[in-house]
This record gives C-alpha cells, sequence and structure tokens, in this order.
C-alpha cells in the first residue's frame, strides 16, 4: 500500500526532524569531523546517555543522516556534514532555531487555526521579536541560521538577476548584509546601505568590518515603519514583507515609495505560491507565518501586484530563482 506508507512518513515526519534537532545542538557533527568516532565517546563529549546516544544516531543512519560503520561507531555522510559549524551551506544553527521555538509554536498550530491569530504570541506571552530582545542566546541562533540560509539562495538571486543598473542600493531589513555583500563584490560600481533595527545592526557590525566591500557599503539604524534612508537607486527587502499583513507590508512599502529617487526600482525577494495543487515548500512555510508571525502570509503573483499597487508600484516581471525565492521587480507607477 504504497499511498498509505507515503501518509505514514508525512505524519511522521516531526520524529526525523526533531532527531536532527537534537543531533544538531548537541555537536555530534562536529564531533566526527575527523573520523568516525564510538558511541561511548560521544556520549562523554555531549554528557549524554550512551544507550539513548546509540539509538538515537542509528535512527538518522537510517535516514542517511550519519552511517554506521561497526557497531556503535559512527561517521558523517554527505547530509551529515551539512550539520557542522562554519562549513558552507550550514543548516545546523537553522535545525537548532526550528527544533526549539518553532517546533513548541508548531505544537499550538490549532490556535491559528482556530482563531487566524499567532500561536507564537499566545505561547510566550510576547511577539517574535519581543522575544527575541529579551532571549539573546534564541536571537543570535536566528541570525546565524538566518545567515546560512541567505548564503545558500545568494548564488541563485546573483545567477538570476542582473544588479548592474543599479548605482545605489539600499537593503532594507538587510540584517547582517550577506545579499548585500555579495551583490557589492559582484558589481564593483555598486554602492550600498544596510539598514535594519539598531539592536541588529549592532550585532552585524563587527561582521561586515571584515568584508572586503566595507568601504561601499554604509550602515543606518532605523525602523521601517517609521523612515528609510532616502535617495537609493534601488530599495530591496528579502524576507521582510511575508513578515506582516496587507496593511503593514503596504505601510513599510510606502516608506521606500517616498525615499527612492524617480525612476527608482524595488526588488522584494519572497517566495511566491504557485496556484491550485501546484507543490511548494512555500505553502507550508505560510503556515508557518500564520503561526509565527502577527499578520504573516506568503502570497501569490496576484496578490503582490495588488499589494504593490496599493503602495504606488507596477509589478514589472518575477524572476525564479534555484532556491525557493524569487525577485519580484517593480518600478514607481506615478511619478
Amino acid at each position: 500500500m504504497p499511498s498509505l506508507r507515503t501518509l505514514l512518513e508525512a505524519i511522521r515526519g516531526y520524529r526525523i526532524s526533531q532527531c536532527i534537532y537534537i543531533a544538531a545542538k548537541l555537536g555530534i557533527a562536529d564531533l566526527l569531523k575527523d573520523g568516525e568516532q564510538n558511541c561511548d565517546v560521544l556520549a562523554t563529549a555531549t554528557n549524554t546517555n550512551k544507550d539513548a546516544i546509540y539509538r538515537l544516531l542509528r535512527a538518522l543512519a537510517s535516514v542517511g543522516i550519519f552511517a554506521e560503520t561497526q557497531p556503535h561507531y559512527f561517521q558523517l555522510t554527505p547530509l551529515a556534514a551539512y550539520l557542522q559549524s562554519n562549513v558552507p551551506n550550514s543548516l545546523k544553527a537553522y535545525a537548532i532555531m526550528l527544533g526549539e521555538e518553532h517546533y513548541q509554536t508548531w505544537g499550538n498550530i490549532m490556535h491559528s487555526v482556530q482563531t487566524g491569530e499567532n500561536a507564537f504570541e499566545n505561547l510566550y506571552g510576547m511577539n517574535f521579536y519581543e522575544f527575541f530582545e529579551q532571549n539573546s542566546a534564541s536571537a543570535k541562533t536566528f541570525d546565524l541560521a538566518m545567515t546560512n540560509l541567505s548564503g545558500i539562495a545568494n548564488f541563485s538571486i546573483l545567477a538570476a538577476y542582473n544588479f548592474s543598473s543599479i548605482g545605489k542600493l539600499v537593503d532594507i531589513g538587510g540584517g547582517n548584509g550577506g545579499l548585500l555583500s555579495s551583490i557589492l563584490e559582484a558589481y564593483p560600481t555598486i554602492t550600498g546601505v544596510l539598514f535594519d533595527r539598531p539592536d541588529v545592526i549592532d550585532r552585524s557590525s563587527n561582521l561586515l568590518e571584515t568584508i572586503g566591500v566595507r568601504n561601499r557599503l554604509e550602515l543606518t539604524k532605523g525602523d521601517f515603519f517609521k523612515n528609510v534612508p532616502v535617495g537609493g537607486d534601488a530599495y530591496m527587502l528579502q524576507h521582510i514583507i511575508h513578515n506582516w499583513g496587507d496593511e503593514q507590508a503596504i505601510a513599510i512599502l510606502q516608506k521606500c515609495y517616498q525615499a527612492m529617487i524617480n525612476r527608482g526600482l524595488l526588488l522584494v525577494i519572497e517566495i511566491v505560491i504557485p496556484p491550485a495543487n501546484e507543490p511548494s515548500a512555500g505553502k507550508f512555510m505560510d503556515i508557518n507565518m500564520l503561526a509565527m508571525c502577527p499578520g504573516g502570509r506568503e502570497r501569490t503573483e496576484s496578490e503582490y501586484r495588488k499589494l504593490l499597487k496599493k503602495a504606488g508600484f507596477k509589478l514589472t516581471k518575477i524572476v525564479p530563482t534555484e532556491s525557493e525565492v524569487s525577485i519580484i521587480e517593480a518600478v514607481k507607477d506615478k511619478i
């Protein structure tokens, strides 16, 4: 009964993801970077139960994450390698992030479905952003997870879109500046402005000092509901608009409209939900936004077109990338 097995695997999917979380949190992949290790050694290094850690790794090995080379000895596999720290395309922080507050929030998803309200706030008594202001360790994990995910997507964004017509690029809510820095590296004539909340810019500033484009990159602190840096040729928002309901999203877009030069360009980098029954990870990300962010949602092309029009923009094209995101290009509709 293949269809029944498929459904059973989907129902039980959280078991795999939580085992991955535990392995990431314990740093198992880092302990195996130099070769196979006995479970007794791993248990001592991670302060865990010897039998339990063996059973965890045996389960993960059954789905290709780690491999048992001889009884009670495990080594990395190509999948497990991405759970190491400080490796290209690392997903360690992302696995930890999803295994903690996200997992707890999804356990409360019925609240969102019944009420349409934010499950995270119902669970923690504060919104996503307030939580990170009060929990620095979680904020650090979130920043690193977003940095790693952005790093994976950045190559596909640069490969898909030609930024050469832009002189000054303003990255609104750009986090640690990973995408903006990549663009500046690829296009030596572009100057950039990284704009985000004061706490985010403070966390990012030391990292940005080490990159080769720092002399073309301005750091600016602020609140995009109040104002954004003026005079940009183009304004870029990556994974910003999906955090907000339509009213707040339009307000952010209007601030960009008011700040940009005539003939200015808007680049919204988000998942675009495909129609009907077409498979899309974005459709489940949309449920995540329902649960995690007040008013947050992923949108279809039609929804983005309407949203942009209300903010004064005309959608000119949508450029898909090899990653999950697309680049939604828009221009001022009225000058």
